[in-house]
């Protein structure tokens, strides 16, 4: 029994250009259109994945343990009717990163308990990344340090799974890791990873995984994490542009097993999408990409809303959201520096996305549940759905399904997962 991703890379191996979208969000209704997506397409699995700051054990910035994760998950595909055996959950960047502030003797054990939670939580797929440096280390880490620090969180993930063999964890190295998020840096100088790089990175660990009693671990590792020269930053997405990677889709080719991750594809157009895995960078991770949608849904039914429900009894989402990130700017100031109406414009807009941070806020959640009870208590007309919605309204009517805010809300994320799936599906 092999796990469904091996299942897939292997076909990706023997030449079928196939791939799998990593989906990386803690909010239900982004979780909600993935079901949905996957239903309407008959996916045979789907890949959501936690970050290492957004769930610990600690509680992260959601305040979800991996098992509370996993039970967040879980209830939201009882109510979609999708089958939790179809859910591959997964853990990217575990590491130190949650606790560089520490040293790195004390970040490290915090990472092994971190591991070792999801896999006994049932996180399945493993991102081993220690490219980080703790407050007693150089910066940059030597690469070899980030590969013995990541077969030391292997051997906690190892000996955390109690399952059956066909159920072992698969793993995902690799130290050439994007910002997650989106980059804050200019990018007019992005590089592609070198091809001696990335196989060198691949080298490193298997050796350091044998030496350290994990060859068993080393036929479950998957892909590695390498820039292909993809990227987005608050204003500007850098295009897949394939004949920049060609050496470096050419040197993954001889590795049995073994594909690439991409990282930060958000808002890579359809055909870049396709052409990435086309190139073996067969898992496309996306996050900001799929909340940055979810924002558009909310701000179209929040226009919505302000044409037709009484001034009275308007939720206000957009006003009540706006008065959050002001008052609470704790998870955008280090990225947002303009002013005035500037500012306003990057809250609400930026790429970034930084406003899905505010989402779980109480007086939000009350806010959308409001709107959503308004339209539905008062059904606005086809065309001013379509005015502020056209996409999700022309799928709910391609598909007769009722003009709901929810269901709506759930297309308008699914036009950006159609994307995904063309790419990772071409024959489907």
């Amino acid at each position: 029994m092999m796990h469904p991703i091996q299942q897939l890379i292997r076909r990706h191996k023997a030449g079928e250009p196939v791939g799998v979208t990593s989906v990386c969000s803690a909010h239900p209704l982004v979780i909600e259109a993935v079901f949905a997506h996957a239903l309407r397409h008959g996916a045979p699995f789907v890949l959501i994945e936690a970050t290492s700051n957004q769930v610990n054990q600690d509680g992260g910035y959601t305040g979800m343990t991996p098992d509370a994760f996993r039970t967040f998950v879980h209830a939201i595909a009882d109510r979609a009717g999708f089958a939790h055996d179809r859910i591959v959950l997964g853990g990217d960047h575990l590491g130190p990163n949650a606790w560089t502030a520490l040293p790195a003797a004390d970040a490290l054990a915090k990472a092994e308990v971190m591991v070792a939670a999801y896999v006994r939580a049932g996180f399945r797929k493993i991102h081993l990344d220690c490219s980080m440096s703790c407050a007693d280390d150089p910066s940059p880490l030597p690469e070899r340090t980030i590969a013995e620090r990541a077969a030391r969180l292997c051997h906690a993930a190892e000996a955390a799974f109690a399952g059956t063999p066909g159920d072992a964890p698969v793993y995902v190295i690799g130290t050439e890791v994007p910002v997650p998020g989106g980059a804050a840096e200019d990018l007019d100088d992005l590089a592609v990873t070198a091809p001696d790089a990335a196989l060198a990175t691949i080298a490193m660990h298997r050796t350091l995984f044998a030496e350290q009693g994990l060859a068993d671990a080393w036929t479950r590792v998957i892909a590695t994490v390498v820039q292909p020269g993809v990227e987005f930053d608050h204003d500007k997405v850098v295009d897949y542009r394939p004949e920049r990677a060609r050496a470096l889709s050419a040197a993954i080719e001889p590795v049995d097993g073994v594909v690439f991750e991409a990282h930060s594809t958000d808002y890579q157009t359809a055909a870049a999408l396709a052409a990435l895995v086309r190139d073996h960078f067969a898992i496309l991770k996306v996050g900001p990409g799929v909340t940055f949608a979810l924002r558009e849904a909310l701000w179209g039914l929040d226009a919505i809303e302000r044409e037709w429900i009484a001034p009275d009894q308007q939720a206000r989402l957009r006003v009540t959201a706006m008065d959050r990130l002001r008052a609470e700017p704790a998870h955008w100031r280090k990225y947002y520096h303009a002013t005035g109406h500037a500012l306003d414009i990057q809250l609400q807009y930026s790429l970034s996305d930084r406003i899905r941070y505010y989402w779980p806020g109480p007086a939000i959640g009350a806010a959308q549940a409001r709107l959503f009870a308004n339209l539905r208590a008062a059904p606005p007309p086809p065309g001013l759905v379509s005015q502020y919605l056209p996409v999700a309204f022309a799928a709910l009517r391609r598909d007769h399904r009722s003009i709901d805010p929810a269901a709506l809300t759930l297309a308008h994320i699914g036009a950006v997962l159609d994307a995904y799936h063309g790419a990772c599906h071409p024959d489907a």
